[in-house]
């Protein structure tokens, strides 16, 4: 895809109402600080679309990305975060699974899982409500820059398992720094929402 424009359309919080949009959406969830902000500016050539933080647990809100008025790329809140108190936790997760049962144009949801580690607690427990939902996430393994070329086979094999995901779940390993799985996850995007340059 050809990015002409992008805008933050909408911001949700926890008391927001989930917008009735006529587009086709894509939803990224991730824990916090697997790189869900990069992985956004990446996709959109843009250096700070998505704030990026070192600090994990930025975003609290979902974020709707109108693309070129095709589809909506929508930034779930990063979970899992060790140092936000539980109520929070349980409102975010409420937010997103809210998010996930009301909205009427969400066609795919990718879920990133940072390809150095086995999948937490955290991500098997977001794998297996998305699922609940009715849909079949796609796994996008980031950090792919942290591991030898020789490793990566092995990194996506235990994610795989760690998660239990279904067969024929797409894995793709995915870079912020080289871009390497950008046009992968763009194919796949297109194709979910139905796009044609």
């Amino acid at each position: 895809m050809v990015i002409k424009n992008v805008n933050l359309e909408t911001v949700c919080g926890i008391t927001s109402t989930i917008p009735d949009n006529e587009l086709p959406e894509v939803a990224f969830a991730g824990k916090s600080n697997v790189g869900k902000s990069s992985l956004i500016n990446a996709l959109m050539n843009r250096k700070s679309l998505a704030r990026t933080s070192s600090q994990p647990g930025k975003t609290q809100t979902i974020n709707f990305y109108n693309i070129n008025n095709a589809m909506y790329l929508v930034d779930l809140p990063g979970y899992g975060y060790a140092k936000v108190p539980e109520s929070e936790k349980a409102k975010w997760g409420r937010m997103i699974e809210n998010y996930l049962h009301t909205s009427k144009q969400l066609k795919a949801v990718f879920l990133l899982i940072d390809i150095r580690h086995d999948p937490s607690a955290n991500d098997k427990q977001m794998y297996g409500w998305i699922v609940h939902q009715g849909y079949d996430p796609i796994i996008v393994a980031t950090k792919l820059d942290k591991l030898k070329r020789s490793q990566i086979d092995k990194h996506v094999k235990a994610i795989r398992v760690g998660l239990g995901v279904k067969p024929g779940t797409q894995i793709l390993p995915f870079s912020a720094a080289s871009k390497q799985g950008r046009e992968e996850i763009w194919k796949l995007m297109d194709e979910v929402t139905g796009y044609e340059a």
